[in-house]
């Protein structure tokens, strides 16, 4: 091999080892990739403020998804058109405790006779505007053959008209979804948002009462409103009563709270007594229907033992004259625990419901 030979040998295996090298470095160091252009960070959406716990959850929901409700309303309704039969044929039937009937003139009772001595004709009341307020008063003990349903008025009914009285709310219509967005927003009954609520028109029938209604109205007989919503919101009811299918004779049968029944005085406004006594000049009243036990009488002591007094009393008269429907909700049962001192603060009331249970234990 000649110099030169030798040269150019070695030149080219100078340059295929610095390939090789070239190549293993590569192959152990690889290249690292594109650094990606940064993108913009969309922040999370703030989360909502906490509602506190509500003590109406359970009761609202219960009211509009259980099968249960339904049930109830629709059997109650049901039993009261089978018994509507009855009460019609019976021409004393009465489900006005006779010191709550109105007379038109004076009428004196015969010595001796018992003030109230059926002991099937007696009732119940309801609260605030019908959304929320306490119990009412009534009494009368009564003593008799409960077999006997005519009660010993001093006044013969045959000659009127007959009807039925109904509370509204929650006994007529249901106003669970105004209760729903008390229990979203973490809020308490007031007025006004009570009187936006009737103004929307938005309330449902109760289960079942659309076809005792319809039932009553083809056998002749007046459908009575009797509610503690106020008299302003008389025309916004009735619309409501009529998109819902409720029998309304006309304007004359709702009797709202602040209506003025001449002759007749009461403790408070949200008492019904002087508007039954109105409704027992004019017709005899076969039934009443209410989700308060201030819907059928007064109440003179509400408390849980001056409640348990008036069911005692009138403990013939459910099932018969009287009709009561289920609310969980509100009403003047809740107040009977606390003393009915609605100025207390919620937690304070809170706290005395809680007192008020009995875990038996």
């Amino acid at each position: 091999m000649t110099p030169t030979s030798a040269g150019r040998l070695a030149l080219a295996l100078s340059v295929a080892l610095l390939a090789g090298l070239s190549a293993c470095k590569r192959s152990e160091h690889p290249s690292m990739p594109p650094v990606p252009e940064p993108r913009a960070v969309t922040p999370e959406p703030p989360a909502p403020p906490a509602v506190p716990a509500d003590d109406n959850l359970n009761s609202v929901l219960w009211v509009q998804r259980s099968a249960e409700y339904a049930a109830i309303t629709t059997s109650l309704f049901r039993a009261a058109a089978e018994r509507l039969e009855t009460a019609l044929a019976e021409p004393n039937w009465d489900a006005l405790v006779p010191d709550e009937r109105g007379l038109p003139t004076p009428t004196a009772i015969p010595a001796g006779t018992p003030a109230d001595t059926d002991a099937a004709t007696r009732a119940t009341t309801d609260a605030g505007s019908d959304a929320e307020a306490d119990a009412e008063p009534d009494q009368e003990p009564d003593a008799g053959d409960d077999s006997d349903p005519t009660p010993p008025t001093a006044r013969d009914l045959t000659g009127l008209p007959p009807a039925v009285i109904l509370d509204i709310d929650e006994t007529v219509l249901d106003n669970s979804p105004y209760q729903a967005r008390m229990v979203l927003d973490g809020t308490e009954f007031n007025d006004l948002s009570w009187d936006q609520w009737v103004a929307e028109k938005k309330a449902r029938a109760v289960p079942g009462v659309v076809d005792f209604a319809k039932a009553a109205e083809a056998r002749g007989v007046t459908l009575l409103y009797i509610s503690n919503r106020a008299v302003h919101l008389r025309e916004a009811t009735l619309a409501n009563l009529r998109d819902e299918g409720l029998p309304v004779k006309d304007d004359s049968v709702f009797l709202g709270m602040g209506l003025t029944v001449e002759g007749c005085e009461q403790a408070r406004e949200s008492d019904k007594l002087c508007r039954r006594e109105l409704a027992g000049r004019n017709y005899r009243v076969l039934m009443q229907f209410g989700d308060q036990l201030g819907d059928f009488v007064r109440i003179p002591d509400n408390s849980i033992q001056g409640r348990g007094a008036i069911l005692d009393e009138y403990r013939d008269w459910f099932g018969e004259r009287w009709w009561v429907l289920p609310n969980p909700t509100y009403g003047s049962w809740e107040p009977a625990v606390f003393g009915n001192d609605w100025a207390q603060p919620r937690d304070a009331r809170r706290q005395a419901k809680r007192q008020a249970l009995q875990p038996a234990r």
